[in-house]
């Protein structure tokens, strides 16, 4: 335990509490985070788990920064949207753990609207431990990897539109949607990485961000035969929501 807790000691609370024993292997590395593949432990009550850490701010790969980040001060005092703005120690802190915050709380959303995202578990200021997406043989692959049998790619084409639609319907745009950080497992997709989501009751770039995620959609699923226009379910998403044809 003390050596995993040297080597990863954004773990060492987890695994105090009981909620992982040991790190196995790296699932992803990428612009914001490392995701490691544990062995759960008691508290979790799980055979493995997905532990998401965070890398700190000044390590990290989003060069628009501001794109995501518009409009989550919202609701916030003069002083601390001063301090998370500032380029102060204080400020970067904020901004460092607004991100893991806000990704675990999006998660939380999308997973209790019913849509396929990986079940959050706990989480620490710099640490998302979640649902474990593969089995002892390995992780789940992306999309981008998996040949999808062609009479079924409509079926997950469309339950991905209506995964979508519900995290709209819910004040969330994922933001960075792509084959890449959907996942191909037991037969469903399942989305993961959503530090960037954005809600778009306070941010101006959300449409722009929905139009991008279904253009990346529609653009693999062309492979399949299925040729869909993402401005036009953009448009007609945005609409829907906007005149609240959902509330």
């Amino acid at each position: 335990m003390k050596e995993i807790s040297t080597q990863f000691p954004e773990l060492e609370l987890l695994i105090d509490e009981g909620w992982i024993t040991d790190v196995l292997y790296e699932l992803k590395s990428g612009k914001e985070a490392t995701a490691y593949c544990c062995s759960g432990g008691p508290t979790s009550g799980l055979d493995l788990v997905a532990a998401k850490l965070y890398r700190p701010l000044e390590s990290r790969g989003f060069r628009n920064d501001n794109v995501y980040q518009a409009g989550r001060t919202d609701g916030w005092d003069r002083r601390a949207r001063v301090a998370f703005e500032s380029k102060s120690r204080v400020g970067l802190q904020m901004r460092f753990s607004s991100w893991v915050e806000h990704e675990y709380r999006t998660l939380a959303l999308a997973h209790e609207a019913g849509t396929r995202v990986p079940r959050p578990i706990t989480k620490t200021t710099d640490v998302i431990l979640m649902e474990y997406l593969g089995d002892a043989d390995g992780p789940a692959p992306p999309l981008h990897s998996v040949r999808l049998d062609p009479a079924d790619a409509r079926m997950h084409f469309e339950r991905l539109l209506a995964d979508v639609a519900t995290w709209l319907r819910h004040d969330r745009v994922h933001g960075d949607l792509s084959a890449y950080n959907i996942l191909y497992w037991n037969d469903e997709l399942v989305t993961i990485d959503f530090p960037q989501a954005v809600d778009p009751t306070s941010n101006p770039n959300a449409f722009e961000l929905l139009e991008r995620d279904l253009a990346n959609v529609c653009k693999h699923f062309q492979r399949y035969g299925i040729h869909a226009n993402p401005s036009r379910i953009a448009e007609n998403l945005w609409t829907r929501y906007r005149f609240g044809e959902w509330r």
